[in-house]
């Protein structure tokens, strides 16, 4: 017998004896459920309620090439609610049209999620690059945003979608999703990844929010085409969870520290050549003014004066701040009310019934009744 297979016997024959008389490994600590910090639901500590007015499109974004004057205009806007989220892959798109015919410098109007990013891009890709924008991102729409990876949010409507769109759409999440990961873990943590719990209500109990604009819109999902891409959710036995509730799923959210992302954009974009000039357009004709020959357009829903597109349709969404609370570090969804905890304040937010609650209201004023009635829906979660 080869000397090999004898010391393995041996060694076996020593580790059965020793089996023998050795102590039961130690047991298995039981689960224990997470301590989660409360939500603090007092209306008292509602700091600021913002209204957002998102740029839906039924086409979807736009993303072509016009001629203005002596002018390569590229126009990039109308994302809806997937600005931040598809704002790299869409960048990328805008950057390929306005460098194709080799002209530059370029410039962006515009300095919310879709301008800055699109700008930064274009100046990586070798070519001068300015901001014309009325105002910086803290006072943009973009800064309004709930701040959650959302890439197929009132995207576009089904039925009116170009046939290659929805290819289109998975090219731009799925490079924007890569992207996005280059922020997690930084400083100010601009892109990180939070528990939320999905937390199912008793049917007595429906959903909070305003009531839906009448009539149906057939917003596209894509869900499916980016199998694998993201975390997926698992359902939660009830030891697992702390809220008086029959069912929860947990899922691990892609959420945007939107002051510091933005923050941190600019500052790359400062850092590496590029210039941020405060100007505000009332009309096309005044780009001829611009001493670049190519412009890009990422003015969002200011589109629809500016360069008199109907096609976009306002859907207000609106956001009530509670005042921060560090310790809160998972996020809720109950009875369509959805809990955030960022940096700059939690984000409580009532989506409604369905997707068609504030579609088409152009109205930007603060409903402080809908933030308290959402508020009232989470109360009872940590009654215990």
């Amino acid at each position: 017998m080869p000397r090999r297979m004898v010391l393995a016997g041996l060694a076996y024959a020593g580790l059965a004896g020793c089996a023998a008389t050795a102590a039961p490994p130690p047991a298995r600590p039981r689960f224990q459920r997470p301590a989660l910090a409360p939500l603090l639901t007092d209306p008292g500590r509602l700091s600021r309620i913002t209204v957002c007015l998102r740029p839906f499109r039924a086409a979807g974004p736009r993303l072509e090439v016009e001629t203005l004057g002596d002018k390569r205009l590229v126009h990039n806007y109308g994302h809806g609610g997937s600005g931040w989220s598809l704002s790299w892959g869409s960048a990328a798109a805008a950057r390929d049209l306005a460098l194709a015919g080799g002209a530059r410098p370029v410039a962006v109007i515009g300095c919310g999620a879709i301008g800055l990013t699109t700008a930064l891009t274009v100046l990586r890709s070798g070519a001068p690059a300015t901001i014309y924008a009325a105002e910086r991102t803290p006072h943009t729409r973009s800064a309004r945003a709930t701040g959650v990876w959302s890439p197929d949010s009132r995207v576009a409507a089904a039925s009116a979608v170009a046939a290659d769109f929805p290819e289109r759409w998975e090219a731009m999440a799925r490079r924007s999703w890569a992207e996005h990961h280059a922020f997690v873990g930084l400083d100010g943590d601009p892109v990180s990844f939070i528990d939320q719990y999905i937390l199912r209500a008793s049917e007595a109990e429906g959903p909070v929010g305003p009531a839906p604009t009448p009539g149906e819109v057939d917003f596209a999902h894509y869900d499916d085409r980016l199998d694998g891409l993201s975390p997926r959710s698992r359902s939660l036995s009830l030891g697992e969870h702390p809220f008086p509730v029959a069912s929860a799923r947990l899922y691990p959210q892609m959420t945007f520290n939107v002051a510091e992302y933005a923050r941190q954009l600019t500052e790359a974009f400062l850092l590496e050549g590029g210039r941020i000039v405060q100007r505000t357009f009332h009309a096309p004709s005044q780009l001829s003014e611009l001493a670049e020959r190519v412009i890009v357009n990422c003015t969002g829903y200011g589109a629809r004066a500016l360069f008199g597109d109907d096609s976009l349709v306002p859907v207000r969404g609106q956001i009530a701040w509670l005042t921060p609370q560090p310790e809160v570090t998972y996020g809720l969804w109950y009875r369509s009310v959805s809990m955030i905890p960022r940096a700059d304040g939690i984000v409580i937010q009532a989506s409604g019934a369905s997707e068609m609650v504030g579609y088409g209201v152009e109205d930007e004023t603060p409903d402080r009744a809908e933030a308290e009635a959402a508020l009232a829906a989470l109360a009872p979660l940590f009654a215990g």
